[in-house]
Formats: structure tokens, C-alpha cells, sequence
């Protein structure tokens, strides 16, 4: 496949042009209830070609090779017509020659497991959760998605990369007369099956939780001290802040383009953060991103001072920084955009004991479900919390929201705990979808954050 790119890119008359080829396999089967709802496999595949040409910079994607002739006609015609029309040209970033071909690492390949074994697996967790009287609905889903990627550009970078993720979602819907409680289930990696097998206690401490909520009391609004369990804090993480630490998002706004500018003092000092796609075994892993560029940790925050951000090779020469390979597409179907690996709050030194015995009295709040960012201020919704009452945890509390300004929140963190966990299965809609999008904290003590409830 490499060769053929290679002859594709050999007809091109630009500045620069890359072309990704992908062959996509999926694998799926899920439960409504006790009614299987899908089973089966699909398979496609397309390319995307990438033309810089005068200045301007254009993309487009194609299913046949034969529509090859075509689509480089178009992309040269359009990168043309930008170019005349952008107040400046567009440049990209320098970039090392690459010729790798790189298959992960895996303890199971899903390809390799029946969909009769799929079938079971994911039918005894959904069983597991009906036998619960309480729990009336269920939505269970298994699947894994492996993409082929092939890579070439005119530099003379060549690269094939195998992506393989697996997963099991889920929603729990517990009932108790006319009230009703929903809890997700999530689970999975990008290093194997192994990541989806073996979760029955894990499914059954989600039920547990959803029948639980049946009694929990709804938390009074107000201004509480909180810890936010890990899922929560990585949410927070990725959501609140990791979109500003992408170039794309904050280049053309001039006011948050300021306030997120190197150097600047946004944290507490006890507040690190990074985004590091190189850590293996976790679901954001990879080796190479969509334009051909070696993966890199970046140092996002160090003692609360803004000292890095996320690149594509256009955003890195616009704003001058080192490309990071951060730049990464849904699939065949679309040109990369910049995108979060794995991003996650450093641990700290606390235990989580240590950090309940701080607090005192506060909340404890669990697991995000929903929210929304406007600019700098955000709102999450959490799945359950519990009430503490002199550094003991009390009873279970229910309908909590909590928002907030992001600045003034990374000031308000006033101590980390040493627990740190990356999520098992992730998601970023952010313009395409990214389902290898990690992110992950230990627990995190905030001061002074608005909860709102009934």
C-alpha cells in the first residue's frame, strides 16, 4: 500500500502533499434490554489526501483508487483558491522523516475471538445486571475497531500504524416506584480483549450504585469544599482545560489566546498537568498522529504556569512552538484536527484518606454525567456523591451539579492525591469523534466550588 501512495503523491505539483490510506474493521454486538439488538462485523476503507499549494490548504477524501486523478485535481484547485484569498500563507512546521511500520503490542487480538465468544461475554454482563429486580433497563454494548493506517507525504515520510481498541458501554436504569436512576458502564483499552473480559464485579458495582441512588437524598445547593473522584477530575481536565491547550481552538480568539499564553500563572502550585499519547497501554496510546509526526508528551502545566500546548504542524508555525504530534482524525472519512491524547493531572502525595480528613465536612462527588463549557466557565453534572461530615464519609447524595470558572477552579485546588487512573474507555466529539481520547486524575481536593441540586 505504501508504494501506491507513493505513486498517487507522485502526480501532485504542490508545495506539500501527504495521503492517508485506512482500512477500518468493526466487530459489534448489543443488548436492549433482553432483546440482542445488533450483531456483526463491517468493514470499509478510503483515503484523504492533503494539498498546500500558493499559500492555501486543502483536504479531501475519496473510497476508490481510481477517483485518485480527481480528488488531487480538486484539492490542488482549492488549496489555489484559498491561497489567494488568506490574508497570510499558510506554513507547516518542520517535521522529521519517518519510515516505520508499527503493529502494538497486544495480549489478545480481537480478531482472533469468535463473535459467538463475543455474543456471551457481553450477554452474561447484561444477565448479571437484569437479575437485579430493582435494575428495569438495560443498554449493553461490546465492540472493538481496528484501523490500518498507512501514511505518506512528500517529504519522504512512510508510515503504517495498526490502532486497536476494544470496549463495553453500557447504561443501568434502576426503578423504585416512579423514581428512576441511570448509571454507565464503561470499560476497555487499546492493548487487547483482555480489557473487556473478566468485568462481572465491576458490572455488579455499578448495579450496586444505581439501586443505591434509589434512596440517596438529593444535595442541597450551595458553595461546598468537594473532592472529585478520578473520573470527575479527568472530565474536568479534558473538558474544562485540555480544549484551551489545543492551538486550533484558541487561535483566532484574541482574548483567550492571551490568557492562555506560555508562562502565564493559572494554577495552584501544587497543580501539574500533561498530555503524554506515549504511555503504553492505555487507550490513547500511539506512535505516530495523522500527519506523520512522532507522538510526544507535552507538559501542559508545571506548578500551576502554563508551559505547553497541542499542535498540528500549521499551528505549530503559526504560534511558534515545537510540533508534538497531536494531530489526529476520526477515520478515512476526514482530514486531523488537533486532539487530546491522554491527558491527566499528575498525583500528588496524599492519600485518600488523607484528603477525606482534610476536607472535614464537604462532599465527595463521583463520576461526570453530562455538562457543558461556555468559554472559561463550565458545568458538569456527577453521578452520585456522598455528604462528609468530620472527615467521615456519610450518606449517598443524588442530582449534583457543580460549574464553575475554570481559572479561579485551578487556584482552588488546594491538595492532590497520589491515586492517579486513566479511563478504560474514552470519547471526544469535538468536531469528529475520538474514541482513543484519554484522560484521567487522582483524587483532587477543590475549595469553594458552586453545587447546584433540588
Amino acid at each position: 500500500m505504501i508504494e501506491k501512495l507513493k505513486k498517487i503523491l507522485s502526480n501532485v505539483e504542490a508545495e506539500f502533499a501527504d495521503i492517508r490510506y485506512e482500512k477500518k474493521d468493526e466487530s459489534t454486538v448489543s443488548f436492549d434490554n433482553h432483546d440482542l439488538h445488533q450483531i456483526g462485523n463491517n468493514s470499509s476503507d478510503g483515503y484523504v489526501i492533503r494539498v498546500l499549494k500558493n499559500g492555501g490548504f486543502s483536504s479531501i477524501s475519496f473510497n476508490s483508487i481510481d477517483d485518485a486523478p480527481k480528488a488531487i485535481k480538486t484539492a490542488i484547485e482549492n488549496a489555489t483558491l484559498l491561497g489567494k484569498r488568506l490574508k497570510k500563507p499558510v506554513i507547516l512546521a518542520k517535521s522529521e522523516v519517518i519510515k516505520d511500520s508499527y503493529n502494538p503490542p497486544l495480549t489478545e487480538d480481537p480478531e482472533k475471538i469468535s463473535i459467538e465468544e463475543k455474543y456471551d461475554i457481553i450477554k452474561r454482563y447484561n444477565d448479571l445486571a437484569l437479575a437485579n429486580p430493582e435494575i428495569s433497563s438495560t443498554t449493553f454494548h461490546i465492540f472493538d475497531l481496528i484501523r490500518n493506517r498507512f501514511y505518506v507525504n512528500t517529504e519522504g515520510t512512510e508510515i503504517s500504524e495498526k490502532l486497536v481498541t476494544t470496549g463495553v458501554s453500557g447504561i443501568l436504569i434502576a426503578k423504585k416506584g416512579n423514581i428512576l436512576q441511570n448509571v454507565r458502564v464503561s470499560c476497555g483499552g487499546s492493548d487487547g480483549f483482555k480489557n473487556v473480559r473478566n468485568q462481572e464485579e465491576y458490572v455488579e458495582s455499578r448495579v450496586k450504585i444505581a439501586v443505591d441512588l434509589l434512596n440517596a437524598k438529593p444535595v442541597e445547593g450551595g458553595v461546598y469544599n468537594v473532592i472529585l473522584n478520578q473520573s470527575l477530575a479527568g472530565v474536568f481536565t479534558h473538558e474544562a482545560f485540555g480544549h484551551f491547550s489545543e492551538a486550533d481552538l484558541i487561535e483566532d480568539a484574541k482574548v483567550m489566546r492571551e490568557r492562555m499564553k506560555l508562562g502565564n500563572k493559572l494554577g495552584n502550585d501544587i497543580l501539574n498537568i500533561q498530555d503524554d499519547p506515549t504511555i503504553p497501554h492505555q487507550l490513547g496510546f500511539y506512535k505516530y498522529d495523522d500527519e506523520g509526526v512522532a507522538a510526544a508528551k507535552v507538559q501542559l502545566m508545571k506548578n500551576g504556569i502554563l508551559t505547553g500546548r497541542l499542535h498540528s504542524r500549521r499551528t505549530a508555525a503559526e504560534f511558534g512552538e515545537p510540533i508534538n504530534g497531536h494531530c489526529i482524525a476520526e477515520d478515512y472519512r476526514y482530514a486531523p484536527i488537533i486532539r487530546m491524547g491522554t491527558i491527566f493531572i499528575e498525583p500528588g502525595e496524599s492519600t485518600f484518606e488523607q484528603l477525606i480528613s482534610k476536607l472535614g465536612d464537604g462532599l465527595y462527588l463521583c463520576d461526570a454525567k453530562g455538562g457543558q463549557t461556555a468559554g472559561e466557565n463550565f458545568t458538569f453534572g456527577a453521578q452520585y456523591g456522598y455528604l462528609v461530615k468530620n472527615g467521615k464519609i456519610d450518606s449517598m447524595i443524588k442530582d449534583i451539579n457543580i460549574a464553575g470558572n475554570l481559572y479561579d477552579t485551578l487556584k482552588n485546588i488546594v491538595a492532590i492525591g497520589n491515586d492517579l487512573e486513566l479511563c478504560k474507555n474514552g470519547g471526544c466529539g469535538k468536531g469528529q469523534l475520538n474514541i482513543r481520547s484519554c484522560h484521567g486524575a487522582p483524587h483532587i481536593l477543590i475549595e469553594k466550588l458552586v453545587v447546584g441540586g433540588r
